[in-house]
């Protein structure tokens, strides 16, 4: 058998923003990837695009003032061929359990800027915008829905205004229930993903991202 020769793709840099979902404990992985979707989307691109380099800067805790404030250093700085913003969980959820209220407002002006800075510096960089869920595990993550879904309407409407690809994650849990997931199995706390809920958030970005790809093509 002959081997054949190609040239290989260039080097490209996919980017994920985040909180702890993307995190993932990346600080603890010596590949910097974390333990959760990113990881797995980072073993896809280990084998189907080896040159690939998947940056992992989800920080626990964040919400959008804090994507922010690190969105130079975090993002512009590292000059991404891609870029991924998963926020919103962490706008909601601290106005519940340490009273820092983060109007739809709010969330919409610093999810504007940083898509203002995009479009202003990389305007043909693919963005993809998740949605962010919480399931109701308990009365009172089912209480948090009326907030979070002003900061999904934000989202949405970004997304349109800028024309950027939106990973929807809320159709992603419809199915999941479909075919019998429950809550807890999808987010043991609400919040945090498990492995299941991970391959879904994976499998979905893939999805979105193999629709980017076929449009560039």
């Amino acid at each position: 058998m002959t081997a054949t020769s190609h040239s290989p793709r260039a080097q490209r840099t996919l980017l994920f923003l985040g909180d702890s979902i993307t995190d993932c404990s990346r600080r603890e992985d010596p590949a910097g990837h974390g333990y959760g979707y990113v990881r797995l989307l980072a073993e896809h691109f280990a084998a189907h695009e080896p040159t690939a380099r998947v940056l992992n800067r989800g920080n626990s805790g964040d919400r959008a003032q804090e994507l922010v404030r690190r969105f130079g250093p975090d993002c512009l700085d590292l000059d991404p061929d891609v870029i991924t913003i998963y926020i919103g969980v962490n706008d909601t959820w601290h106005g519940f359990t340490r009273g820092e209220v983060v109007t739809a407002a709010d969330f919409e002006r610093d999810y504007r800027f940083m898509l203002d800075q995009l479009s202003a510096t990389r305007p043909a960089v693919p963005v993809l915008m998740v949605i962010p869920f919480i399931t109701d595990v308990d009365q009172e993550k089912a209480g948090y829905h009326a907030d979070l879904d002003e900061k999904v309407t934000v989202i949405r409407g970004l997304a349109h205004e800028f024309g950027h690809t939106l990973v929807d994650l809320e159709q992603v849990m419809e199915r999941a229930w479909a075919v019998g997931h429950s809550p807890a199995s999808i987010a043991e706390d609400g919040v945090h993903p498990t492995i299941a809920g991970h391959r879904l958030i994976a499998d979905e970005w893939l999805a979105e991202f193999a629709r980017i790809e076929d449009q560039r093509a």
